[in-house]
């Protein structure tokens, strides 16, 4: 039996921002409803840059944060890089709050 090749589709910070903050309908469904034909992937660091970037952590709706973990691979951005882990500026969460705006 032949299987179908799944659309592998890598999750950078905003959409993980978007997701987080329940302002991606697409994603939600996505997500929610694991589809079988799309394998969803993301890095610690974009995870990282996601929450980190979320001004008010209660806005946070740990359910859906679980459920990314459930059907996302998540890579090792040191491993896969072969960098070290960049870390949160403030220009950095402005870069991910601007592609939330342009989005719109």
């Amino acid at each position: 039996m032949q299987q179908k090749a799944k659309q592998r589709t890598y999750l950078k910070a905003d959409s993980i921002y978007k997701f987080l903050l329940e302002l991606d309908d697409e994603l939600d469904t996505l997500v929610l409803c694991k589809s079988n034909s799309i394998h969803l992937m993301t890095s610690d660091q974009s995870l990282y840059e996601a929450l980190g970037s979320i001004d008010d952590k209660s806005k946070i709706n740990f359910s859906k944060l679980v459920k990314l973990l459930e059907v996302t691979e998540l890579i090792s951005y040191v491993q896969s890089t072969k960098m070290p882990r960049q870390i949160l500026t403030d220009k950095r969460v402005e870069q991910i709050k601007e592609g939330i705006k342009n989005d719109r």
